[in-house]
């Protein structure tokens, strides 16, 4: 693949208007060899959209997470503020506080949570003015100021406390607008550094790319990286300066993909037929597919890049969403992930050593992998093989009695135990503990790579990749030696992405110890 293909060669000239000068175009004529009209044609490759900072999708999705951390971090802030201006107008021990002088502030904290979370301060949505928000969060500490009054009142009479209520209330107003300056301005730098800004590309090279094109230029809100066209004979190398890359069936395997976070259909949507040979070719990619429909003037116009720009963070109110699945999740890795590596070090470490004393060579073996969104990933194992037949790519996998495999390596395999390392991407944030088992990237399945015998395949990298998963205890574990084992794993991933809650991960992990000691059949 030709250097401009690569995402990192886009960011080579940060003018930001995709024109260079005549200086910048003499120096780039000299890095590719003297030719200006080789320069030239580089410098369209590169196009004018160039993100300050290039993010996966997985690391850019972790901060449109930070909502609930936000939030999480409000919480502690407001309880810690409630229990120690109980603690001071109890003159007591907390415990022994009366429950007519508990119960207002503890009326008080709550409206102040609940109407934080069900108005929406942890959204930060773009252009929303700082000033502002403080403002409406200092509206939210009163009412509940006056919910612990009334409260208060009604409990005490005469004997009510009101300086006790009144205090409690500035400080959780210091406290809050204190945090949540720092959240503003987080949100703020995340933004001016493209962290939230959407990365998309389009399909098809017609006059609404055009259009979509000059107005994301003027916005500045939507970075429109490539476009991909299966018309290429008739196309021009590039529109508004956004080079054209490919095919769509370019797009299936582009190194770009993995920092794409939407693909946009740019045809007229009365070409039906093409529409639906697009979208089932592209179902395959894990991105969201969208048709852009011809505006009907400068304000649809605007209104359709104000829906692809929308990036605010995520909203921690209403029903379970896959932000809030992927939030509870994401906590979940953190927390039992810390736990078992400080369970399980010692057992590591014996792991280690014993492999280094069974044969030459390091204790771990690093492979790479995809993850979410087909990002690559370094995945730690420990060594089961020989060091020389080590095989990065799984060009050849596992047999029984398979002569690469150490003796230590056997046990290990066995029992699973050489995937403890995953433990560290799994608290890194680029695996889960639960999720569709990574593969390694080429893996073969016969003759034939795995990836190519089915036409969902990519699905399974809509979630993170995990150390155990749906098809790890349901039988689908180890190599994959036929199209049918490939198709059989993918079938049960789909599922688990489909269905994913905090319980079905809860039960997996529950049974995977005892379904993978009792596997006796499956080759590892």
């Amino acid at each position: 693949m030709s250097d401009a293909a690569s995402p990192l060669s886009y960011d080579a000239d940060r003018t930001g208007t995709g024109v260079m000068d005549a200086s910048g175009l003499q120096a780039l004529a000299a890095a590719v060899g003297g030719r200006p009209e080789a320069a030239a044609e580089s410098a369209a490759r590169r196009g004018p959209f160039r993100p300050e900072i290039w993010l996966n999708a997985r690391q850019r999705h972790a901060s449109r997470l930070a909502a609930h951390y936000f939030r999480a971090f409000d919480t502690l802030a407001v309880v810690g503020v409630t229990l120690l201006c109980v603690w001071a107008a109890a003159s007591g021990p907390l415990l022994e506080a009366r429950l007519s002088l508990l119960l207002p502030f503890a009326l008080g904290a709550a409206i102040v949570l609940g109407l934080m979370r069900s108005l929406g301060r942890y959204r930060f949505a773009r252009g929303q003015k700082t000033a502002r928000h403080l403002a409406s969060v200092a509206a939210i500490v009163a009412a509940g100021a006056a919910g612990a009054l009334i409260c208060g009142w009604t409990l005490q009479g005469a004997q009510a406390q009101w300086s006790a209520w009144l205090v409690w209330a500035g400080l959780v107003l210091v406290t809050l607008n204190a945090l949540h300056m720092g959240w503003s301005d987080m949100v703020g730098r995340w933004r001016s550094s493209g962290a939230l800004t959407p990365n998309i590309v389009l399909v098809g090279a017609t006059r609404h790319a055009e259009t979509l094109i000059r107005e994301a230029l003027k916005r500045r809100d939507l970075n429109v990286l490539g476009i991909f066209d299966d018309r290429l004979a008739r196309s021009p190398r590039a529109i508004e300066g956004v080079p054209i890359l490919g095919t769509a069936d370019d797009l299936l395997t582009h190194r770009m993909t993995p920092y794409v976070d939407r693909v946009v259909l740019a045809i007229d949507p009365r070409a039906e037929k093409r529409v639906r040979e697009l979208n089932a070719r592209l179902r395959t990619l894990p991105h969201e597919v969208t048709l852009l429909v011809e505006p009907d003037g400068p304000a649809e116009t605007r209104s359709a890049l104000d829906r692809l720009a929308a990036a605010p963070l995520a909203d921690v109110q209403g029903p379970i969403d896959d932000d809030r699945r992927a939030f509870n999740k994401r906590l979940q890795d953190l927390v039992i992930g810390l736990i078992a590596v400080l369970l399980l070090a010692p057992v590591m470490a014996v792991l280690a050593v014993a492999i280094r004393l069974d044969s030459p060579g390091p204790s771990f073996f690093r492979q790479r992998r995809h993850g979410f969104n087909q990002e690559e990933i370094v995945v730690w194992k420990f060594r089961s093989m020989k060091q020389e037949a080590a095989d990065a790519t799984a060009s050849r996998q596992v047999t029984h009695d398979d002569d690469r495999v150490t003796r230590i390596g056997k046990f290990i395999r066995k029992t699973s135990l050489d995937e403890l390392p995953q433990l560290l991407n799994v608290i890194a944030g680029e695996m889960s503990l639960v999720g569709p088992r990574p593969h390694a990237i080429g893996m073969k399945t016969g003759h034939v790579e795995s990836a190519r015998l089915v036409a969902e395949y990519a699905h399974r990298h809509r979630i993170k990749p995990g150390m155990t998963g749906w098809a790890a205890v349901n039988g689908s574990r180890g190599p994959l030696h036929t199209a049918q084992d490939v198709r059989r794993r993918v079938r049960l991933d789909i599922d688990y992405v489909e269905r994913q809650s905090l319980w079905m991960d809860l039960w997996i992990m529950a049974i995977t110890v005892p379904v993978l000691l009792g596997d006796r059949s499956a080759v590892r």
